[in-house]
């Protein structure tokens, strides 16, 4: 097995880090965007992705992509995951997302409609999935739409939509038939513009780090055209579980963390001897790590490379990663000392704040998309064979 790319992907990785570099980093320019400036950077980057056809890479090239090699793909995700290129949902939730699902389910006008908006930046997605009584157990959602003539009219409630109060659009699960088994009578639905959309609203839920990331949307007779169901009318559950399989890729974050452990480390030697000899070895211990899930992450890549879809092996990333990252931050917290309890709006901050907002951020981390328990459950009965129960 070749443990390294190739010269064409490394020449690839040289272009895109030089972009990078070129065009700065915006601290906090995620999804949980600090402030509307910070937001308009991200919105800026993007189009300078847009420009030279970066923003979909894996696409194929007559949906706006540039139809890269799963190598190549996995080139800009550590790329960009250790630089910390920001996002506005347009290449999270839009490329990695909703853009492939509508390859694969979506009807030619969708594909035609939706598509090139994803490609030049100028749609911002979110994703309606979660409700109060349905997290874990998603396929328990209760938003009900019911056909009315041309349209669908939608009433309910989604929690937790990242980046939902700066998107202009937002993929959903609603259930259709109220009488069919749970997993069945579910529905996939586009609702444009939702803004303005009547009936529509959408209020913030601020995290423990004091950052308005997520949101609760309501839904009050939402009328949604009818041709905006992808796929069939209670087969939605489907649609969204391939939806999810384009969720689980792990490089970029294993490469942010990378980035982490590499300011820790300077930090480290420019500290006093004492204080070298109390961490040195645990954080050599956390940099080892973090190597394992890269080449974990690597090996998702071979995976999909050589044909297959990564299953119980994804489960294994998204696992070791989260829990990994948890540890990174909280060693990085107490490293850095009392001033490692500053948080980005106070100037003294190491590393701009980073620190401290990352670890509150990496608290959930085993919970959301999937969480640990359910992913253990998947290694157990797919990976290991195991029976259920």
């Amino acid at each position: 097995m070749e443990l390294r790319f190739s010269e064409k992907e490394e020449k690839l990785r040289q272009e895109v880090r030089s972009f990078l570099q070129q065009n700065g980093r915006s601290e906090g320019g995620q999804l949980g965007s600090r402030t509307d400036a910070e937001f308009e950077f991200a919105k800026e980057f993007n189009r300078k992705l847009a420009e030279r056809g970066w923003i979909a890479p894996a696409w194929p090239k007559e949906y706006g992509g540039l139809g890269a090699s799963i190598y190549e793909q996995m080139v800009f995700n550590e790329e960009f995951g250790y630089f910390g290129a920001p996002d506005t949902g347009t290449r999270g939730f839009g490329v990695g997302m909703i853009g492939p699902t509508l390859i694969i389910h979506g009807n030619e006008e969708q594909k035609k409609r939706y598509l090139p908006r994803i490609t030049s930046g100028e749609d911002i997605w979110c994703q309606g999935y979660s409700e109060p009584g349905a997290g874990s157990d998603l396929a328990a959602l209760q938003t009900r739409a019911v056909r009315d003539g041309d349209d669908y009219v939608i009433n309910g409630q989604k929690i937790w939509t990242s980046g939902g109060h700066r998107a202009n659009q937002m993929f959903c699960l609603v259930r259709t038939d109220p009488e069919a088994p749970k997993h069945r009578g579910i529905s996939f639905m586009l609702i444009d513009d939702i803004m303005n959309t009547p009936g529509l609203t959408i209020r913030p839920l601020i995290n423990m780090a004091n950052r308005h990331h997520f949101n609760e949307v309501f839904f009050e007779d939402v009328r949604v055209p009818a041709k905006n169901m992808v796929g069939e009318e209670n087969r939605g559950w489907y649609v969204g579980m391939t939806l999810l399989d384009f969720e689980r890729s792990g490089i970029g974050t294993t490469a942010s963390q990378k980035h982490t452990l590499e300011k820790l480390v300077t930090n480290l030697k420019e500290g006093d001897k004492a204080r070298r000899e109390r961490y040195r070895t645990r954080l050599a211990d956390l940099v080892v790590a973090n190597n394992v899930g890269r080449f974990l992450g690597y090996r998702i890549g071979y995976i999909q490379a050589s044909g297959m879809v990564p299953n119980y092996e994804a489960s294994v990333v998204k696992i070791y990663q989260s829990e990994l990252g948890q540890k990174i931050y909280n060693f990085g917290v107490n490293q850095l000392g009392l001033s490692g309890q500053f948080v980005p709006e106070e100037p003294r901050a190491p590393f701009g704040g980073d620190m401290p907002e990352s670890y509150i951020q990496a608290v959930p981390s085993s919970i959301y998309s999937g969480s640990n328990e359910i992913q253990r459950n998947v290694i157990a009965t797919r990976g290991l064979g195991l029976p259920r129960g």
